[in-house]
């Protein structure tokens, strides 16, 4: 980070970073949820803000449905391969659907996992401010927990938290306000979407453009704009430049960087 600092560029960003041990990808993955983090995230932000004219955002996530797995270098067949059972953890998600069928159902979060998992977003975005960090962002997108609440085809809930888009954002949103409230005022904040599910039935740009459009109401100043991963069955239609159609609507409909 610190090398893509010096390159020139004006902000980098981390990669994902976990909030909690349980909200890990793989065990490889960074997170911010314990002093040893904070103490190290530290020194990276100071480093950047030494040695460069950058600016460093942190993106804070949790992996949802879609962890538990090994390094995708350790496992045979790539990426998404279960740990073994001595060293896996219970994954949580909005409804009890495996990302893929040899990965482990997750358990349908209750109201009481929705606290603690919001809690622990506001607590690493607390650690961030100590750290130094100029922006944070809230990973939205891919299919990780937050994201598998936005689609219908991952929220199969019949609660205040599931069927129609107001109920799907409810959750995203609760996490959202309550980190926007840790995090100090003039520090900019940004949620990462995927625009397109690439699937009938599921997001599309239209629904992108009302979820931005939530998000920049609940004081979100920048939307980073992804696409896919939500689903395993998902069509991209891949080519040059072919997310900015995507961005190109969100920024002039619903008037957010």
């Amino acid at each position: 980070l610190g090398t893509r600092a010096q390159g020139g560029a004006a902000l980098v960003f981390t990669e994902m970073t976990c909030v909690a041990a349980d909200a890990r990808i793989t065990p490889g993955c960074a997170g911010l949820y314990d002093d040893g983090h904070e103490a190290a995230w530290r020194r990276i932000v100071a480093f950047v803000h030494a040695h460069s004219g950058a600016r460093i955002c942190l993106q804070l996530g949790h992996a949802g449905r879609k962890g538990s797995t090994l390094r995708p270098w350790e496992g045979r067949g790539g990426d998404d391969q279960p740990l073994p059972s001595g060293e896996a953890w219970p994954t949580i998600a909005p409804s009890a659907c495996a990302w893929l069928p040899h990965m482990p159902a997750p358990r349908e979060m209750t109201r009481d996992d929705m606290e603690r998992v919001r809690d622990e977003h506001v607590q690493a975005v607390e650690r961030g401010v100590r750290c130094g960090f100029d922006m944070i962002e809230l990973h939205v997108a891919h299919g990780y927990l937050l994201s598998s609440f936005l689609s219908p085809l991952t929220n199969r809930r019949d609660d205040a938290y599931g069927g129609g888009l107001e109920g799907r954002l409810r959750f995203p949103l609760e996490v959202f306000a309550a980190m926007r409230a840790a995090w100090p005022a003039e520090r900019p904040m940004s949620v990462r979407l995927s625009a397109t599910d690439w699937v009938e039935g599921g997001i599309d740009g239209a629904q992108s453009v009302e979820i931005a459009r939530a998000f920049k109401a609940a004081g979100a100043d920048l939307i980073d704009v992804s696409a896919g991963q939500v689903v395993p069955e998902q069509k991209p239609v891949y080519g040059r430049m072919f997310q900015t159609p995507f961005s190109d609507r969100i920024r002039n409909e619903v008037g957010i960087a």
